[in-house]
Parts: C-alpha cells; structure tokens; sequence
C-alpha cells in the first residue's frame, strides 16, 4: 500500500509536502507553508492498492506442460529434489525406528499353527521342489568346446550308443523293498514319469500303496509327487486330457485318483468296494476316448470291466461280465486298446489265453480268443506306431512260459514266437514311432529290443540290469527315444535308446510287409511238416 503524502526538505528551509491528486497521473510539490496558509481541510482520498499474487506451483497427474520461461523451469528443477530428499530422509528415519523394535516372539502353539496352516505346506511343499532341481543341477564349467572332451568320450559312446543308462529313481523310504507295478509317461508333460508299488512287507506301518511321479528334466533324486494309499497298487496310468490326476488300481478293487494340486498324498477320489464295482485286483486301467468324449476303463481278475467318469468316480457309468462262451469268466492280468480305437480291445489271463473283445453293440464280450501260451500272459501291447501302412491289427503278448509271441486279429494262431529268453518275460511294448521296433523284460533282469526287419532271431540290442534284479515293467516314452524299466527292488531305470535303433528309416513300413508275408510262409511251412510227422 502507498500513502497519500509525502515530506520532503527544500533548500530554502520551508518544509514542501509531496501530494498525489485524485487523478494519478497528476503529481504535485506544495510547501507545509502553503497549506498552512490555507487552512487544513480534511476530505476522502482514493487509495491505490497493489496486489502481489503469491507465486503458483502447478502439479500434472499425466499430461506435460512446456515452462513458460528458463527461470520458471530453473526454479522447478532446484525445487523438486528437496521433497525427494525429505521423503527418503524420513523413510530411513522410520526404517531406523522400525529396526529398532525388537520382533514378537512367537508361542510354541502359534509356531505349530503356522507350520500346519494350509498356506505354509503349499509354500513350503513348492519352495522345497524348486530349491531341490537347482541343488541339484550339474554343470561341467569345465567343458572344452574345441573338441578334445568330445574325442575322449568318442568310445564311451560308441559302446554305449545301442542303449545307455539315462537316470535311476529309487527312494529309501517310499520304493525301497517294493515291486514295481506298473510304469506310465505323461502325455502333457514328457519328462514326467509315474511308478507303482505293492507293499513293504519290512514296514508295515507304511502305506500298502505307492505311487511315485519322477522328474527326467532335473537332477534331483527324489520324486516330484509322492501318492499312497491303503492296499496295494498293481495299475497306475496318468489321467489323459487331465495333466494334474493319476489314476490307481489296488489290490484290494478300489480305484483311486490323485491329484498334484492338493496338498494331500491321499487320494482325492475312489471308488465303492460294493457289488457295484470291483471286489477283486484290478492289474488294468486305461483312459480312453477324445478331450470332450473320454471314460476310464478299468478291468479286474473277475473278469469285471467297468467304465468311468473321472469327475465321479462312486457309480460306474457301464460295467460288463467278460465270459468266454457263458462258461467261465476270464482272470484278467493285461489289457491293451489298438490304436485309434476305443470300443476293441485286448485282454490276458491267468490261464494262458489272449481274447478280443469289444465294450459296446450286440456282440459286447469277449469275440475270439488266441491260445498259444503255456503259462499266465503277463503283458500285452497293440502297434502303435503310425504310418503309411495300417498295422493296427498286430499285437504281442509276453508270458510266464519264456516267450513273446506275434499276433493278428485276423488269426487265432501265432505269427511267430521269440524264444531267446530264458526266464519269465513280465512285459512286452511296442515303439510308438518304430514300426518294427518292440522291447520286452525278463525275471533275469534283462531288457531287449527286438527290430523284425532285422532279425527274428536274436534281439538288436541287449542290455542286463546290475545285480541282475527281475524287470517287471517295461514302458517307451512318447518320443520313441527313451525307455523306462522297473524292477522288483522299487528301481525304476531309463535308458536312452540310440539313432540307429529306434529312428525308423522311410522304407521300414513296407519291409514289415515284406517281413510279415515271410513270417506267414514259414509258419505255414512249418504247420505242414508237423502234420507230415504226425502222419508219419
């Protein structure tokens, strides 16, 4: 604000007022003389007023704005840290304070609670999982990649390029002194492999039922899911079209379902022991059918097929008495669904027989049956492997009495049997991607790869397992190039299998043809100088 005069000092010694008119343009210079002179007259004034609006600080959530001048974008950038710096002042402030007070000391009781709280195990059950593939990780920092490593393994590899020793799972706890019952790969996921064991006579306060998923693509020694249950598991199989449930046959006829999501090692699922389903060992179970159209299909030792549906598994949505000829009813032991097909199938039994059935129409039953084997089959496998030729009619059968025998549909006799084993043969599988290409176990500890292009004869690769342990399963894995065993010590072993093996080359469809019309004319051969003998 100004006032309305001002005093100002003139040589002369009066004493002049410096006045402002009404109208501020005008500025006038009297002296205190003069308007003494005048009288002093007291009257309104306007007063001038002069604001300085404070200086603005304006704040933009998201859009931008170009600075109006250099001294405002100056003032800003000079401005702006000091509040940064004061919030990280007072946050270390605060951190200091918080460090300061001492953590609350847990009771025994609420350390338990926390331990089993549901949070915790999932927490603890994945972090234990994860830490133990990068524990076990193996990495040779030492690897020369101008060649010399390579030249020095050269004959180790060429030993071993027929068949070599991939991984070997085993588990102090849950697979040791147990048999192994049945192997089955993943099909969403290739590394993963499950195994099923009977019951450990040396511990019976363990679970009677295991059932252990192995990881191939990491390290670790021990297994990625650990399953159990009350009796016995003789079947295991991942379920198709449900990458988190494995499926289990017991002994005692219960079916049971896993599943890798629940913090439980018990099953999620299982069916009735009632009249309803299975009362007696189910050595079977299969998922078949399409992701939209799929049932599980289970078979036990009296001859009892049933059909299921994964999300209910307290009723069984079909279920057929196999009875050959309305006689007796077929001990099922094995079972095998040619390729593509999800009514046909094949079964072996106990008495040495193979028959065909099928589950639906107005012949469902057993159709024909195969008789050949002097002993209980003991595994079954259809051609799987597809091509430009249809071999899906062939199947072979393993048995008690030391051999596998070739079979068709089209022929209740044997094509041909391998007799090169001298033990009992446990199980028998065809390559998925080898036309011509099966493997077979024996109770030597023995496993064999046999190619019919080759050679009938003798196997094209051999291979006998340390301590010569009987080999109860055997399995391939999707891609043709590995192959799991398992043994009657709870050892599971994978081999890798070599390029010149199990890699078929282009012509091998139409050599098994040629292979199969030579196999025909001997057995034909070979049928007619045994009825000359027996004339003679």
């Amino acid at each position: 604000m100004c006032s309305e005069t001002g005093s100002q000092d003139s040589g002369d010694g009066n004493s002049r007022t410096l006045h402002w008119d009404p109208d501020p343009s005008t500025l006038q210079l009297h002296s205190d003389s003069e308007l003494l002179g005048r009288g002093l007259r007291l009257g309104m004034a306007k007063v001038t007023q002069v604001d300085f609006p404070p200086k603005q600080s304006v704040s933009y959530s998201k859009e931008t704005q170009t600075p109006t001048s250099e001294e405002e974008e100056e003032e800003e950038e000079m401005a702006e840290p000091k509040p940064a710096e004061e919030s990280q002042e007072e946050k270390a402030d605060q951190e200091e304070k918080q460090e300061e007070v001492p953590p609350k000391e847990l009771t025994e009781e609420e350390k338990m609670q926390l331990l089993h709280s549901e949070e915790f195990m999932a927490f603890f059950d994945r972090g234990s999982r994860i830490v133990e593939r990068a524990l076990s990780e193996r990495v040779d920092v030492c690897f020369d990649y101008s060649g010399r490593d390579l030249e020095d393994k050269e004959g180790e590899m060429q030993a071993g390029a027929k068949m070599s020793l991939n991984r070997a799972f085993s588990d102090e706890r849950w697979s040791k002194n147990r048999v192994v019952t049945c192997l089955d790969w993943s099909p969403q996921y290739p590394e993963l492999l499950v195994a099923s064991y009977n019951n450990n006579e040396d511990a019976p306060h363990e679970p009677d039922g295991v059932a252990l998923v192995w990881n191939m693509k990491y390290k670790k020694t021990t297994p990625e899911y650990t399953f159990h249950c009350q009796s016995a598991v003789m079947s295991a199989a991942f379920a198709r079209f449900h990458p988190n449930l494995v499926v289990g046959g017991t002994y005692s006829g219960q079916i049971v379902l896993w599943d890798n999501r629940s913090n439980k090692r018990t099953p999620v699922q299982r069916t009735p022991l009632s009249a309803s389903a299975h009362t007696h060992p189910v050595y079977c179970v299969n998922v078949v059918g399409t992701q939209n159209a799929h049932n599980l299909i289970s078979i036990s030792t009296d001859g009892k097929m049933c059909s299921w549906s994964l999300d209910m598994l307290s009723q069984p949505q079909d279920s057929l008495e196999l009875v050959f000829k309305q006689s007796k009813a077929v001990a099922v032991t094995s079972m095998a669904f040619p390729l593509g097909d999800v009514n046909n199938f094949v079964v072996g039994s106990e008495d040495g027989s193979v028959y065909t059935a099928c589950r639906h129409g107005s012949k469902a039953g057993i159709s024909d049956v195969f008789e050949g084997h002097h002993g209980p089959v003991t595994g079954l496998s259809c051609h799987s492997a597809g091509g430009p030729v249809d071999f899906s009619h062939l199947f072979i059968s393993a048995s008690f009495d030391w051999t596998v025998k070739l079979w068709t549909t089209k022929s209740t006799r044997p094509l041909y049997s391998f007799e090169d084993s001298c033990d009992y043969v446990y199980d028998v599988m065809w390559s998925p991607t080898h036309p011509a290409l099966f493997a077979c176990v024996d109770g030597s500890g023995r496993l064999d790869l046999w190619n019919l292009n080759n050679d009938t004869e003798v196997p094209s690769a051999s291979v006998c397992v340390d301590g010569s342990p009987a080999l109860n399963r055997v399995r391939w894995a999707h891609s043709g190039r590995e192959i799991a065993t398992g043994d009657s010590d709870g050892q599971v072993l994978v081999y890798d299998v070599g390029e010149q093996i199990c890699v078929p080359k282009a012509d091998e469809w139409t050599r098994l043809v040629h292979t199969l019309v030579e196999i025909n004319e001997n057995r034909d051969e070979g049928e007619e100088l045994a009825a000359q003998r027996l004339v003679a």
